[in-house]
């Protein structure tokens, strides 16, 4: 078995407010099959990417702290799941799911 990160990413600039109850049931009904199948070893939602701190490494070799995300990229990570699952295609198949649950971006990613 392998763990795999299973992440949604949402555009910046995202509202929540515009997820329906509906999609708060596919979610729910999605990390029900994962633990009933028994691949889901955490999930969890993040809050918005202001209140994420950024820490560097300056020239000096000092770390920084900033708000906010990180990576400047127009999109943010807003949940994840780590699933442990034979392989690759399994993860995948869960991450399609997790896309269309969240009706979003997933990224499938697996661990050294």
């Amino acid at each position: 078995m392998a763990l795999f990160l299973v992440s949604i990413h949402r555009p910046d600039g995202y509202d929540p407010s515009c997820e329906t109850l509906e999609m708060g049931k596919q979610i729910d009904q999605l990390n029900q099959e994962m633990v009933d199948q028994g691949v889901r070893k955490f999930a969890g939602g993040l809050k918005h990417p202001s209140e994420a701190r950024a820490i560097r490494l300056n020239k000096a070799g000092k770390t920084e702290v900033t708000e906010g995300i990180y990576l400047r990229c127009g999109e943010h990570v807003g949940g994840f799941w780590l699933i442990e699952v034979p392989d690759i295609s399994v993860a995948v198949a869960w991450g399609r799911k997790a896309a269309v649950a969240c009706k979003a971006q997933v990224e499938v990613r697996p661990f050294h």
